[in-house]
């Protein structure tokens, strides 16, 4: 079938994925009287005088701004704004197919980051909750974190932190098939981006310390040069053989050829069919690959069997295992947004992640995470993070 085809055929018939929605009937003056002009003022001086009350009479107690400057885009990348907007669109109606949540699609024509943290300050009273959607790294996590900072209403960059999240699920159950454990679990994680950022932090707060990290380069370390904030921050946890060896600094220049030989994880978040036949056989017994490039995944599902992988996963939805941060930001939002949190801690995250995994009672290959369809998936979430 021409996916491609079918699916710009539904986009163009369909036009717009989401519209507002009347909760009130407007059929005569007097309920015009009521919603409008003059007793809307009721509500309006209600808020003025104490600004929380915006949570009782507004949609901000259920609506979240989906917000994106077109930079990183699924596998397209710097597309921009316009042509990321099918994706937002989209996203804005998985929030309230999964969640029951109110989201809007906000694309913004600049990638200065100043520019983008004033203007996300400038509209956030209308809003419960910012969604952070395919923004690059390494502008991301300042965006991020700078929101975080000065907003009173909860930010989240869901590339980084759904992919996460999901991704440690499914390694939770994975580690269950194969009868691996986490303390001796040695994880390659290939390409450094938000969410392989993400990843990896997750991963170390969660037990796992043979992490070995590798970008477009080559692995990272403590000694090269150019390397951006995060990556910097990453060399306290990862590689660790390679920064307790002083004198040799023998890890400097493994290529990913050399880094994934004895791993038992790959992840990787980045380009198609780089990933070999010969590599995945480098790999210890029962290898865990998780393929995330999208839309094609870093090594094929039947390549992939060929070559001995125990348990694949990849973004895609026709392969087994799908890492599909659905699974997550309905829940999480969801909650947030009925407990008026300000932050999601990392003790959430994880807790997130354990709950995910746990709702699949028997995990097999071809399953070790749920599907976005199973019933409850968010209030399962939103439940289990409540707590914490």
């Amino acid at each position: 079938m021409d996916y491609d085809r079918k699916s710009l055929q539904l986009h163009k018939t369909l036009q717009w994925k989401i519209e507002t929605k009347l909760k009130a009937e407007i059929k005569d003056k007097h309920d015009l009287s009521i919603v409008y002009s003059p007793w809307v003022a009721a509500p309006c001086l209600e808020i003025a005088k104490d600004k929380s009350k915006v949570y009782d009479y507004t949609l901000k107690a259920n609506t979240v701004a989906i917000i994106s400057d077109g930079s990183a885009v699924l596998g397209l990348w710097n597309i921009g704004p316009e042509a990321s907007l099918p994706v937002m669109e989209w996203k804005a109606a998985l929030f309230k197919q999964f969640g029951w949540i109110n989201a809007f699609p906000i694309i913004l024509d600049t990638q200065d980051t100043e520019e983008i943290i004033a203007t996300i300050k400038n509209i956030a009273p209308t809003f419960g909750w910012i969604n952070l959607e395919d923004i690059s790294s390494p502008r991301c996590f300042e965006i991020e974190e700078r929101l975080k900072a000065e907003l009173s209403i909860p930010v989240m960059h869901d590339d980084q932190h759904g992919t996460a999240i999901v991704c440690l699920a499914g390694i939770i159950n994975a580690l269950k098939i194969t009868g691996k454990n986490i303390q001796n679990t040695k994880i390659i994680i290939n390409w450094v981006g938000a969410a392989w950022v993400a990843i990896a932090k997750l991963l170390h707060l969660y037990g796992f310390s043979d992490i070995i990290s590798v970008d477009s380069k080559w692995t990272i370390y403590q000694w090269r040069d150019h390397l951006n904030a995060e990556k910097k921050l990453l060399t306290d946890f990862t590689n660790e053989a390679c920064i307790l060896d002083l004198e040799s600094k023998s890890c400097i220049k493994w290529d990913l050829s050399q880094a994934v030989t004895w791993r038992d994880i790959f992840i990787w978040v980045s380009v198609a069919d780089v990933l070999t036949k010969a590599m995945v056989e480098s790999m210890n017994t029962d290898p865990i690959v998780f393929a995330l490039a999208n839309p094609n995944p870093e090594i094929s599902f039947e390549l992939a069997a060929e070559s001995g992988v125990k348990i694949m996963a990849t973004w895609r939805s026709d392969y087994p295992n799908q890492i599909n941060n659905v699974l997550v930001f309905p829940g999480i939002f969801k909650w947030a947004l009925q407990a008026w949190v300000a932050d999601i801690t990392d003790e959430m995250k994880i807790t997130a992640a354990k709950a995910l995994a746990a709702y699949v009672q028997n995990p097999t290959v071809d399953r070790i995470i749920p599907s976005p369809f199973d019933p409850g998936i968010a209030d399962v979430i939103a439940q289990a993070v409540q707590w914490k």
